[in-house]
């Protein structure tokens, strides 16, 4: 059974509503990559270098990062000879199935899910330069875990950033979940603590940890993380039960660069990457999970409250390719 034939199958077999964000979300980038995959495709009547270093380009423009792109390339060479494939469209399903296969590799899938607490308050720690979503993925992730009735608070850590406060007390309004909160300029360590504190004797389930984003302001700015963590550790042995760091997709390379200098920071447990619908360069999924070997935890598919969906690297390939996933031989 073809590889396209199989996901065709399992993806029936899942919640279809879920299916479909991903389809939709990632439409530009399957536009832009499966658009340039199938010319090449139709140009070529035999599988040859030629092909494999426009293939090379192909990728590398999806964003897909030059070592992974490097390292794909290399895998699909050694399938195409193994298998003795002369046809160009029988590599599409390869290239898929490959995409799978780097993504799971590069580290425990079991990571992927949010360490959720069984006992106790769970405390999640959002980190990210101004600007990429994180306050608007705080107050989406306080709905979803509202409507599934846990007890939520939000703690306002970002106290320099002009209006961040009240930014995130607009999206505790709306999805009616408490922010704790002090004036502008006060120590985010200090809110910490007050939401802790708060979250015990609220007996909530989930505490959501807003923080500053001033990169360039980087050493303070590192530091000042370093403080919030080291409050959060001391009043919730094991606390943060998460760290996780917000991306804008549509940075994309630049996405990767922060990656890298907040994971030399900080202990940075997922990713969230926001936007990822508003970019035809979604390989940015795969860069960062095989040069960071940091999971993708969650992708902002959309605008509306649930669109914010847990990353599911198959999902995330038959958003790529399903029209050909479609036309799958019954």
């Amino acid at each position: 059974m073809s590889f396209f034939k199989k996901l065709k199958e399992k993806m029936s077999q899942q919640t279809n509503a879920v299916t479909e964000k991903f389809k939709d979300g990632l439409s530009k980038t399957r536009n832009n990559f499966s658009e340039k995959v199938n010319d090449l495709v139709s140009r070529y009547r035999k599988v040859d270098e030629d092909f494999f270093e426009e293939l090379e380009e192909i990728l590398i423009g999806a964003d897909v990062g030059f070592d992974t792109v490097m390292e794909l390339v290399d895998e699909l060479k050694k399938e195409v000879k193994r298998k003795n494939i002369q046809d160009p469209r029988e590599v599409q399903a390869v290239i898929s199935e490959k995409l799978v296969t780097i993504y799971e590799q590069a580290g425990d899938e079991s990571m992927s899910a949010i360490n959720m607490q069984k006992d106790g308050l769970t405390v999640i720690l959002f980190v990210g330069v101004n600007g990429v979503g994180k306050t608007t993925t705080i107050g989406k992730l306080a709905h979803l875990y509202k409507s599934e009735g846990k007890k939520v608070l939000m703690a306002a850590g970002d106290t320099f950033r002009a209006g961040a406060i009240e930014q995130l007390e607009v999206w505790g309004e709306r999805v009616g979940v408490d922010v704790i909160k002090q004036v502008a300029g006060s120590d985010p360590a200090a809110v910490m603590y007050d939401a802790i504190h708060a979250a015990k004797s609220r007996q909530a389930d989930i505490l959501l940890c807003d923080t500053a984003g001033r990169l360039q302001n980087k050493v303070n700015l590192m530091n000042e993380l370093e403080k919030v963590k080291r409050v959060i550790e001391r009043e919730v042995p094991g606390a943060p039960h998460e760290v996780l760091l917000v991306l804008d997709a549509t940075t994309g390379q630049n996405a990767l660069v922060q990656a890298k200098t907040f994971k030399e920071a900080t202990n940075v447990s997922g990713i969230v990457l926001t936007k990822l619908d508003g970019t035809a360069k979604g390989g940015i999924v795969l860069a960062i999970r095989n040069e960071l070997k940091i999971p993708v935890k969650l992708v902002g598919l959309g605008e509306k409250m649930d669109d914010l969906q847990n990353f599911d690297a198959e999902k995330y390939v038959y958003g790529l390719f399903s029209n050909l996933v479609e036309e799958a031989e019954e």
